[in-house]
């Protein structure tokens, strides 16, 4: 463990660049083109020469990294789900420090998702509305992508986070997700069943018991040796929770992703005027940080110890990710922040966890 008044000194100096940066540029874009110029600089730090020297700066230390799901995490915080959905930025994310990322979701369809505008913020809360609707180029295409991702050497663990083509009707959606499965397990380190998006027509009622059982034994049985977790919401009551815990239990599946995005705007700072006319979605950030918390608590107490609970939900501080590695989490996945911290985020939050 190392800390330094310098480092300290450098990265409160990034910090408040991005800061400037942020107010002053990406504020005044749309959410969605903000994200469109964030992800050229961050496919820009993923080319050979670039990428060398970001990570130089920003190489998680040795000491935090964190042993699960059979493979060797150079740090326990990743990139969540939705950021890169279409493993373009896995490689440049890898640079600034994350050590995993989880690309997606992916369909087996390609589909443009739901008309704009359809990601909003709301910065007095730090958080961010989106009805995204698993906009992706689809299984095949991202297959093509991770084949050669998987060429690269110090690259990050690459998860892929798939869920179900909006055209395909929920009842066929075990066929759907099969299809997502085969094309795409061979190719991921890990592979996650989304079942708990907002944003899908009929998605969330595939984590009732009676459908998510015969869906996940599915998934396990094809996807074979490659390690399978569940995502859910935050949404779901506590015995829900519970029940789908000790379903994952008794059908040895390797981990839980708790939580995805929440329909809820309780507690929040931004005028309810603003809230109301954004409309629906799927709100991140610190306001579902609460619940999720909650939730990472209640899946430890029926889980084996070593197994993979992966907490994502409103963490935007290294004190933020130590307590919920305290509370239990295996892993801890983080995507708003990286809109309010920007790119140095991860190797902060490594250098805290490392001073820990």
């Amino acid at each position: 463990m190392t800390t330094s008044a310098g480092a300290g000194v450098e990265s409160a100096t990034g910090n408040l660049a991005y800061r400037f940066l942020f107010w002053s540029v990406f504020s005044r874009m749309s959410p969605e083109r903000a994200h469109g110029v964030a992800a050229l600089v961050i496919r820009f730090a993923g080319l050979p020469g670039v990428r060398s020297v970001i990570r130089g700066i920003c190489r998680p230390p040795r000491d935090v990294h964190v042993e699960t799901l059979g493979m060797s995490f150079a740090t326990p915080f990743g990139v969540a789900a939705g950021f890169d959905k279409n493993a373009e930025m896995a490689i440049g994310l890898g640079a600034f420090g994350f050590g995993h990322v989880e690309v997606g979701t992916v369909t087996a369809i390609a589909q443009p998702g739901n008309p704009r505008p359809r990601l909003f913020r709301l910065i007095p809360d730090r958080a961010l509305i989106n009805r995204m609707g698993f906009n992706n180029d689809g299984a095949g295409v991202v297959a093509r992508r991770l084949m050669k991702l998987r060429r690269i050497r110090n690259r990050p663990i690459i998860g892929v986070n798939i869920g179900k083509s909006r055209v395909v009707d929920v009842d066929d959606a075990q066929a759907d997700y099969l299809t997502s499965t085969k094309i795409l397990a061979p190719l991921a380190d890990y592979l996650v069943v989304n079942v708990s998006s907002p944003n899908t027509p009929g998605l969330r009622g595939l984590q009732e018991l009676s459908t998510l059982e015969p869906l996940l034994t599915a998934v396990k049985d094809a996807a074979g040796s490659v390690p399978l977790l569940v995502k859910i919401a935050p949404d779901l009551s506590d015995d829900q929770v519970d029940e789908i815990a000790q379903l994952c239990v008794r059908l040895s599946l390797d981990g839980i992703i708790a939580t995805n995005t929440t329909i809820s705007r309780d507690a929040l700072r931004t005028p309810a005027s603003v809230v109301e006319k954004i409309g629906a979605g799927g709100l991140s950030g610190p306001p579902v940080a609460h619940r999720s918390s909650e939730i990472l608590r209640r899946i430890k107490r029926i889980v084996p110890a070593d197994f993979c609970v992966i907490s994502v939900g409103g963490v935007e501080t290294p004190a933020d990710v130590t307590q919920r590695l305290a509370d239990g989490a295996t892993l801890v996945q983080g995507y708003t922040g990286y809109i309010y911290q920007g790119p140095w985020w991860a190797r902060r939050i490594n250098r805290g966890l490392s001073v820990a």
